[in-house]
């Protein structure tokens, strides 16, 4: 499902993310390629396509919790840089801190080498269908 939604998305297939499921939790992988750096003096990666990155790893991973036909729809979306991302893949994963009946909190980290070393993170609210209950 996941796979197939990110697989819909033409920045997504542009950026060749790719996901890693394992169960209820999803890994979104954006191998490196030159057209990604932004800063070629550094070098380092383009702001947009790592903010596109945790924005579709918090999508695939409402899409995972909350499995439906539509695209989760975001309502208000920050970004943190926090260190320049290298010129190597970028992982990244997301989860829900909280979900009421219309709207998911979710936040998401991108890192490179170690996950406790985040070069990126985000902060999202996504709107849920409104016929849709979040699980128990």
């Amino acid at each position: 499902m996941t796979s197939s939604l990110l697989d819909s998305l033409p920045y997504a297939r542009f950026l060749n993310l790719q996901t890693q499921i394992n169960g209820d939790e999803i890994t979104v992988v954006m191998p490196f390629a030159d057209r990604l750096i932004g800063n070629p003096m550094l070098p380092a990666l383009h702001g947009g396509a790592t903010a596109a990155l945790l924005e579709m790893a918090a999508m695939a991973q409402v899409s995972l919790t909350y499995p439906r036909l539509r695209l989760p729809r975001p309502i208000n979306v920050t970004v943190a840089y926090l260190r320049s991302g290298r010129p190597v893949d970028v992982f990244a994963r997301a989860r829900i801190n909280k979900a009421g009946r219309r709207v998911a909190h979710v936040v998401a980290e991108a890192w490179q080498d170690a996950r406790h070393e985040p070069i990126a993170a985000l902060t999202a609210h996504f709107l849920l269908d409104p016929d849709e209950t979040p699980p128990a």
